[in-house]
């Protein structure tokens, strides 16, 4: 990946790892757990997209700065967790960040590996989806994805805005930035406003 695209899979693994990190905290779990659940969330997505575009061994194994990235952001979370408690008013605000710089990476890497618009854009929401799912299910929590709130549609959104920038031949930064701005905005007026995505009418028959 290039310079730019490596710079925001850093922020966005630091970023997850954040959130992750303090959902051990909320749960009560050890200084370990708390490591796990950041790496895990960190990690997750972009571990998931790199083997399925045959980028092996995956960056995550390839390159020593992205197994600190989480570990600092695990121990960081674990001493100061009061005061980023007071910062982000819930976890889903980190999350959203994070969601956000990983679906245009995601995205764009899996251009880089060959694969077509439409096989891209759904990479990118891999990628941010990844490591949340795998955090609340070892947190013991439904995952975002299969709530009603609107979580991957957003990360598809942004993802496919990445898509179409770079098949237009704008600078990676400008496609970077306009696809993480399209998930992050879409995400948080989500959150801010409750929007759901539909759900079955009248009750479920067994």
């Amino acid at each position: 990946m290039s310079g730019t695209l490596v710079a925001f899979d850093l922020v966005g693994i630091f970023v997850f790892a954040i959130s992750g990190a303090l959902v051990g905290v909320r749960k009560d779990l050890d200084v370990f757990g708390i490591l796990v659940l950041a790496g895990t969330t960190g990690l997750g997505g972009g571990f998931l997209r790199d083997v399925l575009i045959g980028a092996t061994p995956p960056a995550a194994l390839a390159d020593w700065r992205y197994l600190l990235v989480p570990i600092a952001a695990g121990l960081l979370t674990f001493v100061w967790h009061d005061a980023l408690g007071r910062v982000e008013r819930q976890v889903t605000v980190f999350d959203a960040f994070g969601l956000s710089l990983f679906c245009v990476t995601g995205a764009l890497k899996a251009l880089d590996y060959g694969l077509g618009p439409i096989p891209a854009a759904l990479m990118g929401m891999v990628t941010g989806i990844g490591g949340g799912m795998l955090r609340d299910v070892l947190a013991g929590r439904v995952p975002a994805i299969f709530r009603s709130e609107l979580y991957a549609t957003p990360a598809l959104a942004g993802a496919a805005v990445a898509v179409v920038g770079e098949r237009l031949g704008l600078a990676a930064l400008v496609v970077a930035l306009a696809g993480a701005a399209v998930c992050l905005v879409w995400r948080l007026l989500a959150i801010w406003r409750d929007w759901r995505a539909p759900l079955p009418s009248g009750p479920a028959s067994v």
